[in-house]
């Protein structure tokens, strides 16, 4: 069978993964005298670590973040942030025992810079998360109210595991 064979089954399959690192993981397979099994376990490596990455990405725009914040651009010194508290919360562990985190500060203290870096740690951990910003989340309510939709906004968020 030819290369461009295989390619266009990858194609066909939807095995994007797999296709992007055809090439490479069978030219060292060749090169380095490696398994048929081994081979195609790293093909099929790849494409789960492709679906994987494609998960998180969906995840992630699907939990509509503001911005792009990580936690560890966040500098906690100088602060009277935990930052090993915040540490743990990104790992969600308050997330199976069903607590509530509340962050609360002035203006500028990195509430939702922290808010942003937690949602997107929980997600890459394969959690589902969603933000929105108090005043938006009300309005969005009450226009659901007018239109008698009452329910749907919550009915959704109640699939998700961090709000």
């Amino acid at each position: 069978m030819e290369r461009s064979e295989i390619l266009d089954m990858m194609t066909a399959l939807q095995l994007a993964g797999m296709r992007a690192a055809y090439d490479e993981i069978v030219t060292t397979g060749v090169k380095r005298s490696q398994g048929l099994e081994r081979v195609i376990g790293q093909l099929l490596q790849a494409e789960i670590a492709a679906k994987h990455a494609r998960s998180i990405n969906y995840q992630m725009a699907l939990a509509k973040l503001p911005l792009v914040k990580e936690l560890a651009d966040l500098s906690f010194a100088d602060t009277p942030i935990n930052g090993e508290l915040i540490g743990q919360l990104s790992m969600g562990a308050f997330l199976d025992s069903q607590r509530n985190v509340v962050l609360i500060g002035g203006t500028g203290t990195g509430k939702s810079h922290i808010a942003i870096g937690i949602a997107r740690s929980i997600i890459k951990a394969g959690r589902k998360a969603r933000f929105f910003n108090a005043v938006d989340l009300v309005n969005k309510l009450e226009t659901e109210v007018k239109l008698g939709r009452q329910g749907r906004i919550a009915d959704g968020l109640a699939r998700v595991d961090l709000l």
